[in-house]
């Protein structure tokens, strides 16, 4: 599961990065909102990369967008693997995307919490950290999928809704043999 987890995952971020790439430029079209260069200045500080003040730099922006996002699919394919398939998960994890987002930003000091923020700036960046996560959750439901239900998925299938009398299923059944 690891390496099939890895490699999908991988996968699945890059899609989800593409998607929300895709709607950020059709809104910023909308609205006339500028570039976001908080990407490229988290990674330079989170690197050790000289400040470039005056000067935003596409690649650092575009590796830290994209490695970000791809890394994270790695953790939504872990979540579908297991059998967290669907809406619900893809909800929780676009917590764990903004999360992620805000760690890295408010620790190196490029950001500040989002309490802070405009509400307008606010709603943008949850809309498009969304659209990031059911898209990755999409690909990597469907990846998942493919090597049948995950572990969770097989105990539900033993008494639909959540029962106090239902145990774990033996080990061997739980994962999948």
């Amino acid at each position: 599961m690891v390496k099939s987890a890895l490699w999908q995952g991988l996968v699945a971020g890059t899609a989800g990065v593409l998607v929300m790439t895709l709607g950020e430029k059709a809104e910023q079209r909308l609205t006339g909102r500028p570039d976001s260069h908080v990407p490229a200045r988290t990674l330079e500080r989170l690197s050790g990369l000289p400040k470039r003040p005056g000067r935003q730099s596409l690649p650092a922006n575009l590796a830290m967008h994209v490695g970000q996002g791809a890394l994270l699919g790695v953790l939504r394919s872990v979540m579908s693997h297991a059998g967290l398939r669907g809406g619900w998960p893809s909800a929780q994890f676009a917590v764990v995307r903004l999360t992620s987002d805000q760690i890295l930003e408010n620790a190196t000091g490029v950001g500040a919490p989002p309490s802070t923020w405009p509400r307008g700036e606010l709603v943008i960046d949850l809309v498009h950290k969304t659209v990031y996560a059911f898209a990755t959750g999409a690909v990597a439901d469907a990846l998942a999928a493919r090597t049948g239900p995950g572990p969770g998925q097989r105990h539900a299938a033993v008494r639909p809704g959540r029962h106090a009398d239902v145990g774990p299923l033996p080990r061997g059944r739980a994962l999948g043999r």
